[in-house]
């Protein structure tokens, strides 16, 4: 199929092009061989008037005009399997499809187990691809790349839909023999002392966020990529971690632990899932998206019931 004379099948040849930015990476995602993959890389340069990708050293580069390309193709792309993957029913019972989620430590030690444990019972075939957050979660899922984040409020974009699943608050965590778990955990004592903190990869986190908008400001002696550590890496130390409650009341049931009210007013993390917005009547997502409510209930029952 051709339009204003371009064979549109070159289009998810463009977009493995100028996602692996390899010719033979390229041939190998779609299925084609690497001839015919560097055919299609010539009609393509072809049809544009520009080289599109170059060879700079051993790797290839993308031109500027195929910069300005990378994310319409992208767009139109999801677009299209959006509508055509569509369906009016969806059977869960009778489904195998994957669903691809981006989730930090955190949700996957508090939320994951009661989801797919829910799922496996109402869909044993459906499977789900757990992935790690990244810095820009909102560009994975415009390139369709993820069909679902679970992601604090603050980091959902604006462009996509979203909602809530549930709220968290934040606690201090310390060692069970600190000298920190006698008297009142105050400001000036929270703040003199040295801190475990998460900082998830090149990212922020939103307890950093919380901090900096309150103007405080952590003596940090320790930091990690993981939201569960921080409750291991205070045993045996007089140092706070600041961590959400549920994972903390998680960890003190192994732990030689102590929780303590936050000595400053920290806002609740408001955690949602987000979905791209063409896939808004994707009856799949639908399901996951009520599976994950029904998770959250599942969650806080169970914690309840653990106190």
């Amino acid at each position: 199929m051709r339009f204003n004379k371009l064979d549109l099948n070159l289009l998810v040849a463009l977009d493995a092009l100028l996602t692996e930015e390899s010719i033979s990476r390229a041939a190998e995602k779609i299925h084609l061989s690497q001839s015919a993959m560097s055919n299609a890389l010539a009609r393509l340069r072809e049809y544009f008037d520009d080289e599109l990708l170059v060879q700079v050293g051993r790797k290839m580069e993308p031109t500027s005009r195929a910069e300005g390309l990378k994310d319409a193709v992208r767009d139109i792309l999801v677009r299209v399997d959006a509508t055509v993957a569509a369906q009016p029913e969806y059977v869960p019972s009778q489904s195998n499809r994957l669903f691809r989620m981006l989730v930090s430590d955190y949700t996957m030690m508090t939320l994951m187990p009661h989801m797919l444990e829910l799922a496996y019972r109402q869909a044993p075939g459906v499977r789900f691809d757990l992935r790690p957050q990244v810095s820009n979660p909102q560009r994975v899922l415009e390139r369709g790349e993820a069909d679902l984040l679970i992601i604090p409020k603050d980091f959902c974009s604006t462009e996509h839909p979203s909602e809530m699943l549930f709220e968290e608050s934040f606690c201090c965590v310390l060692w069970n023999e600190s000298n920190l778990t006698s008297g009142d955990m105050t400001a000036e004592r929270y703040m003199a002392a040295g801190h475990v903190v998460v900082h998830p990869g090149d990212g922020i986190a939103l307890e950093d966020s919380f901090m900096q908008r309150l103007g405080i400001i952590r003596r940090v002696e320790a930091s990690t990529f993981s939201f569960l550590s921080p409750a291991h890496l205070v045993v045996g130390t007089h140092r706070i971690a600041t961590m959400h409650s549920r994972l903390a009341r998680q960890a003190a049931r192994s732990l030689p632990i102590t929780m303590r009210s936050m000595p400053v007013t920290m806002p609740k993390m408001e955690q949602c899932v987000q979905w791209h917005k063409h896939r808004t009547s994707d009856q799949g997502i639908a399901w996951v998206r009520a599976l994950l409510k029904e998770a959250v209930l599942a969650m806080d029952s169970a914690s309840a019931t653990a106190v």
